[in-house]
């Protein structure tokens, strides 16, 4: 027996490894990433601790007044979940202990069962709380997906997209006393056997009463006299209790690994996604913010080689502050080199850039030429042209820096091609002109969005 479960038991210690990796990614974070993801760090850590106690979760789910909160009372055998005539009394997630359960997980000692109350599937203005349920569901282990007649639209959908997580679901059908043996049997048969085909077993369909209807007695006297009464039977929730515990004592410990697992993949894919947007955001206003400073500085220079160099410095700042989003280091050298490579790329004067650059050199030999005087004259067409390629070195070193210093399965060329595709040469130019005005009329401007 120890020898079938050791595999199991394996795939638990390194799910329990995987959410302690995912942890020191997110440790490995910036500020402000970190900033934007303070809710999954929490959540990751809920998670660890989960794994490490055995603490297996039970999410009910279903529509207003299916009844879930009166089957968890009917599970835990006292009231512990409120219940209320009013649809969409459940405000929350609520986490309930099953300690009556007599049920442990083998090889840890400390293990519960813990069963989650969530908001109702059609709760009108539920926003917030169909986030809950969903991050309640992705933490699951098991649901459950209370019902009370057939499957209406809105219930189906809800239990599909519930199915696509992968997780193990029991159809309960509640409130079985209110139906006949036959319309039970009826509505069964449909839902085994047709609404539910394909979408999870047959013996996942379990009945239920856990708020039973009160039933009138007539009671016979010795003397031939009768009186009525009203009786309230026992919650029956026999059938689902068995089938939850066949469950665990068959998977749970596998439950809760695989459960671990895709829990960490999960919040790992979306810690990666957020930091590239973060990054991606971020390296698109420095780009824009050199172009613009390369734009003005060029402009109201009226000395042509002060122009080069200051634009040339300018690029190498630019590369070497982009490196440093993408937690990469670069030197002075390095970065000229990438320079280099990228305009070498782009042909240096080949198509639309030549024209930008004979505007910036021609404009420089105007400023030499008349001492200065030119400067005014020269300086919107001249800064465009020097920040539009600072703009395109900045794009193309950032993809080179995304792909962790490398052109990924592209060559330079092929990446300045590409930017240039998907580059509005003309909007670009005309923010770029646009900042250089508000320069040389005293305006303070805020660069824009990436063009």
């Amino acid at each position: 027996m120890n020898e079938a479960i050791l595999p199991t038991e394996d795939h638990y210690r390194q799910a329990i490894a995987s959410v302690e990796r995912t942890m020191d990614r997110l440790r490995g974070c910036t500020d402000a990433e970190r900033q934007h993801l303070h809710r999954d760090w929490d959540q990751l850590q809920e998670m660890l601790r989960k794994l490490t106690e055995g603490r297996v979760e039970i999410v009910v789910f279903g529509e207003i007044s299916t009844g879930k909160s009166a089957l968890i009372n009917a599970m835990v055998g006292e009231a512990v979940a409120a219940v209320d005539v009013r649809g969409g009394w459940t405000q929350e997630v609520w986490h309930v202990p099953w300690k009556g359960c007599g049920y442990c997980i083998r090889g840890l000692a400390n293990s519960q069962i813990v069963l989650v109350d969530t908001p109702g599937l059609n709760e009108v203005g539920g926003a917030d709380r169909g986030v809950m349920a969903r991050e309640a569901a992705e933490r699951s282990d098991l649901i459950l997906f209370v019902t009370d007649s057939d499957l209406n639209e809105t219930e189906f959908s809800a239990l599909t997209s519930l199915a696509a997580i992968h997780k193990p679901i029991l159809l309960v059908f509640n409130k079985i006393d209110l139906y006949s043996p036959d319309q039970r049997q009826r509505l069964l048969q449909v839902l085994r056997d047709d609404r539910l085909l394909g979408i999870m077993p047959a013996e996942n369909v379990v009945t239920t009463a856990a708020d039973p209807r009160p039933v009138e007695y007539v009671i016979e006297a010795a003397d031939g006299s009768t009186r009525h009464q009203w009786r309230t039977p026992q919650p029956d929730v026999g059938q689902l209790k068995a089938r939850v515990l066949e469950i665990l004592d068959q998977e749970g410990l596998a439950l809760l690994a695989l459960n671990g697992a895709l829990y960490a993949a999960d919040r790992s894919d979306r810690i990666a996604a957020l930091r590239v947007a973060l990054r991606d955001r971020t390296a698109n206003q420095v780009i824009w913010s050199y172009a613009a400073v390369k734009s003005v500085t060029v402009a109201l220079n009226p000395l042509p080689i002060a122009d080069m160099l200051g634009g040339s410095a300018v690029d190498v700042t630019m590369v070497m502050t982009l490196s440093r989003i993408y937690g990469l280091e670069v030197s002075w050298g390095h970065a000229r080199e990438l320079i280099t490579s990228i305009l070498k790329a782009a042909g240096w004067l080949a198509g639309g850039i030549a024209l930008e650059y004979a505007v910036h050199f021609a404009s420089s030999a105007f400023k030499l030429l008349t001492v200065g005087y030119g400067t005014v004259l020269t300086a919107i067409p001249q800064g465009a042209a020097a920040g539009f390629g600072s703009y395109l070195v900045g794009h193309a070193a950032k993809h080179y820096f995304e792909h962790g210093s490398s052109w990924g399965n592209e060559s330079p060329k092929e990446v300045v091609r590409r930017i240039l595709d998907q580059t509005d040469r003309q909007s670009v130019l005309a923010g770029l002109k646009e900042e250089i005005s508000k320069k040389l009329h005293g305006k303070k401007s805020e660069p824009p969005a990436r063009r």
